[in-house]
C-alpha cells in the first residue's frame, strides 16, 4: 500500500524565523567575537602586553563614537541577549515550564529592552 504524503498548500505563517535568525547571529558573535574582545580587554591589556595609551578614555570615545565602534558595541551587547533569550524561551519549554505566549514576549521584550538600551547608551555618548 503507497503511503498518502500530502503537502499542505497553506501552511500556518511562523514568526520562529525571526527569532531563529537572531539567535544564529547572537551565536556566532558570542562565539567568534567576544572571545578575541575578552582576550585584548580583559587579559592583554591588563597585563601590559598592549599598551594603556591604546585603551586611554579619548581614543576609546572616540571608536564608541565611530559608526563602527558603535555598531560593534551595539552588537557586542544585543546579539548574545537575542541568543541568550532564544535558550532561555526554548529551555523552558524543554524543562516542562510552558509559560506560552507571556513568555515568549517577556523573553524577546527583555533582549529588545537590552537592545535598545545599548543604541540609547551608545548615541548619549
Amino acid at each position: 500500500m503507497k503511503p498518502n504524503y500530502s503537502v499542505n498548500t497553506a501552511p500556518k505563517r511562523s514568526d520562529e524565523p525571526i527569532w531563529w535568525s537572531l539567535f544564529g547571529a547572537g551565536g556566532t558573535w558570542f562565539a567568534m567575537i567576544t572571545p578575541v574582545t575578552v582576550l585584548v580587554l580583559g587579559i592583554l591589556a591588563p597585563l601590559g602586553i598592549i599598551d594603556a595609551q591604546a585603551l586611554s578614555y579619548e581614543r576609546v570615545v572616540s571608536f564608541a563614537t565611530s559608526i563602527i565602534g558603535a555598531l560593534f558595541i551595539i552588537g557586542t551587547l544585543a546579539l548574545p541577549m537575542w541568543h541568550a533569550m532564544h535558550r532561555v524561551h526554548h529551555g523552558m519549554h524543554d524543562l516542562k515550564i510552558h509559560a506560552g505566549v507571556v513568555g515568549k514576549i517577556g523573553c524577546y521584550a527583555f533582549a529588545g529592552l537590552i537592545s535598545a538600551l545599548a543604541v540609547v547608551f551608545i548615541f548619549m555618548l
